[in-house]
């Protein structure tokens, strides 16, 4: 009964027109049938408790039951998640301002809630005069990297600043982190993050359960859902170790970026040791949230946190290596 539950569920919330898309490419690449690849889609959900796109995504219409079987659908994920991160918890992962205050030991760049700036123009003007010239406007709450804006700082004053964020509905201002070189030569359009993805086991201790590059393609943000890349990393080495991918399922893998032409395989993450030190560090700061997908930014400097997700990304997880 609910498994039927979620079905409706993954019907209800279904983007329409990015199904259709994928089921005529799914059609014309395997010369199956609308209806076969229709019912196979809804017996998949059922039976996988995976979402009616994500039957095309994982690309279960070229794969046999025992492969489908390595996959994590949304149920799945969802159920999870809720059980590693309790809502009682979360706020300091769901809530980016509350996020930057629990572990400013890892973040390196300026920020300032609506709040703070209404109150002392002093941060206002340090947050105007950082060295990116540019600010980035956010909602403390937002996801995926919906409504950011990009603002260069010598269009704004303390005052424009203020109502810039009022009229774009955001309450967090943060200094645009400028990244490293190898990764703006990688992408420059936006800022290219790692997600580490951390599970504490039942000794306290914290695995390492994924790393993956993610990466900007003519996009202010690197969201995989916003059109952006993905690739994945070995987490030994720090090494990218296998072509890029987007989520869109009628795209095909990339060696190299569609714009700088720079090679993404074999791409070598700067300061990976220092990465994984301070995602380990981090992860033990509120425990009771078990595993969390950390947002990492790569600078000249070493890195920092981002944020941190206790919903962490179910395709950025698995698309780039084709299994969970």
């Amino acid at each position: 009964m609910k498994r039927i539950l979620y079905l409706l569920y993954y019907i209800y919330k279904n983007d329409w027109k990015a199904f259709e898309r994928v089921l005529n490419h799914a059609e014309m690449k395997t010369n199956k049938s609308r209806v076969f690849l229709l019912s196979d889609a809804v017996i998949s959900s059922l039976r996988y408790n995976i979402s009616l796109l994500e039957y095309f995504q994982f690309g279960f219409y070229q794969l046999p039951g025992e492969r489908r079987k390595e996959y994590a659908g949304t149920g799945f994920m969802y159920e999870y998640q809720r059980k590693m991160n309790p809502q009682a918890y979360r706020s300091v992962l769901r809530n980016k301002i509350e996020f930057l205050a629990l572990f400013h030991d890892f973040v390196r760049h300026d920020h300032a809630s609506i709040a703070e700036l209404e109150g002392n123009h002093q941060s206002a003007e340090k947050l105007l005069s950082n060295r990116s010239h540019k600010i980035v406007l956010k909602n403390s709450e937002g996801q995926c990297g919906i409504g950011i804006l990009v603002v260069e700082t010598k269009s704004l004053n303390v005052d424009l600043l203020l109502e810039r964020l009022k009229d774009s509905r955001n309450d967090l201002a943060e200094e645009f982190i400028v990244q490293n070189k190898a990764l703006n030569e990688l992408s420059s359009s936006g800022l290219n993050t790692i997600r580490i993805i951390t599970q504490i086991d039942s000794n306290g201790k914290v695995i390492f359960l994924a790393a993956r590059l993610r990466i900007s393609v003519n996009s202010i943000v690197d969201n995989l859902a916003a059109g952006n890349l993905a690739a994945p990393i070995d987490i030994t080495s720090g090494l990218v170790n296998g072509p890029a991918v987007y989520s869109d399922a009628t795209k095909d893998q990339v060696f190299n970026h569609p714009i700088t032409g720079t090679s993404i395989k074999g791409f070598k993450i700067p300061y990976w040791k220092e990465t994984l030190e301070m995602t380990e560090k981090a992860a033990l700061i509120e425990p009771r949230n078990r595993s969390v997908g950390w947002d990492v930014a790569i600078t000249d400097k070493g890195p920092e946190l981002v944020e941190g997700n206790h919903d962490w990304c179910k395709l950025l997880w698995q698309l780039p290596v084709k299994k969970a």
